[in-house]
């Protein structure tokens, strides 16, 4: 088989690329600063993969894609041509997984890196005499979803079945997912990461990991928010940024964390801040209410009453594209 070599791959919705003396390892930060992203790089949440993947054109039927062992079970996804072909598990000490029988001719390939543990990339197979070729991804709308481990989707069915990689694969969207898992806490290091990187749109999913930590108080979460829209308005001063408030979860709509704050609370703040901004000009900033994503309704979606299951995930996906198109038409028709 013909052989492609991990600096080759064309790797999407990574931050950066460190060359290890394995093979390749996406980050969802500049790994070169890791330190500064305290505490431990995030508790180690930005170097898990969700919503990376290889993309290349070929008239390959067989993709076999190499890897560094790992002691954890690792899921891998194919998408031909935007739909899912088939999911793969790496066992615990297993370098590859193979996906056959793909149609002949020319298609665009995805393969989508696990959503839950690290993975350094060392080399891919295809058929010989297969083209090789990378896309264009210029004239796709380049999507940065920041959020919480409701954005990360490590209970989804597979690496491409978490909600932005669903929505952003339906759209045609170039997804870099800034999920990180219990790390959500609007650090000024990750507000310069997202000011930093481009993009087209930038939706921000808050609140619900500042619950769990108790992080910011009522005196401060405002502040924290309206500093983080400003921080990335800095360079992006005139794109579609989407402030999303938490979804439904039961126990946390009542009982207050350690800060005397409750999920209302959290959703009425970052509304207050949104008006704030837009009574000082930003006239691209929008707000969407997480209930409108999953209410109450949905709560048997939601099995340990905070993380959607795997369907809820596609429940969040359907909900969260129709929602944004009610709030932000405009998106829509502008990169039609």
């Amino acid at each position: 088989m013909q052989n492609i070599g991990a600096v080759d791959l064309h790797i999407l919705g990574a931050v950066s690329l460190e060359q290890t003396p394995e093979g390749v390892k996406p980050w969802r930060i500049p790994h070169e600063e890791r330190e500064l992203f305290v505490p431990n790089v995030i508790n180690g949440k930005p170097e898990v993969p969700a919503g990376v993947r290889v993309e290349f054109e070929s008239d390959t039927t067989v993709v076999a894609v190499g890897f560094a062992a790992s002691e954890s079970d690792r899921l891998f996804d194919c998408v031909v041509d935007g739909v899912k072909f088939a999911t793969k598990t790496a066992a615990p000490g297993e370098t590859q997984v193979v996906f056959e029988g793909l149609k002949p001719g020319m298609k665009r390939i995805e393969v989508y890196l696990s959503q839950c543990r690290p993975v350094t990339l060392t080399h891919m197979l295809i058929d010989d005499g297969a083209a090789y070729v990378k896309p264009q991804v210029e004239g796709r709308l380049r999507w940065i979803a920041y959020g919480s481990s409701i954005t990360q989707c490590e209970a989804a069915e597979s690496p491409s079945q978490t909600w932005p990689a669903i929505v952003a694969n339906r759209m045609n969207w170039h997804l870099t997912c800034l999920g990180f898992s219990a790390n959500c806490h609007l650090e000024p290091m990750v507000a310069r990461m997202i000011r930093d990187l481009p993009a087209d749109f930038i939706s921000l999913c808050l609140g619900i990991n500042v619950m769990g930590g108790s992080s910011y108080t009522m005196r401060t979460f405002r502040a924290a928010v309206i500093g983080l829209v400003k921080t990335i308005r800095d360079r992006h001063p005139d794109i579609p940024i989407l402030l999303q408030s938490p979804i439904y979860s039961k126990e946390r709509e009542v009982t207050p964390n350690k800060a005397d704050m409750t999920l209302p609370i959290f959703r009425s703040e970052i509304y207050e801040a949104y008006q704030l901004l837009r009574s000082h000009g930003d006239t691209s900033l929008y707000y969407l209410n997480g209930l409108d994503v999953l209410d109450e309704s949905y709560a048997d979606y939601l099995p340990d009453l905070l993380h959607p299951n795997a369907e809820g995930y596609k429940i969040m996906a359907e909900r969260f594209e129709r929602a944004l198109r009610n709030t932000v038409p405009e998106l829509f028709v502008k990169l039609q």
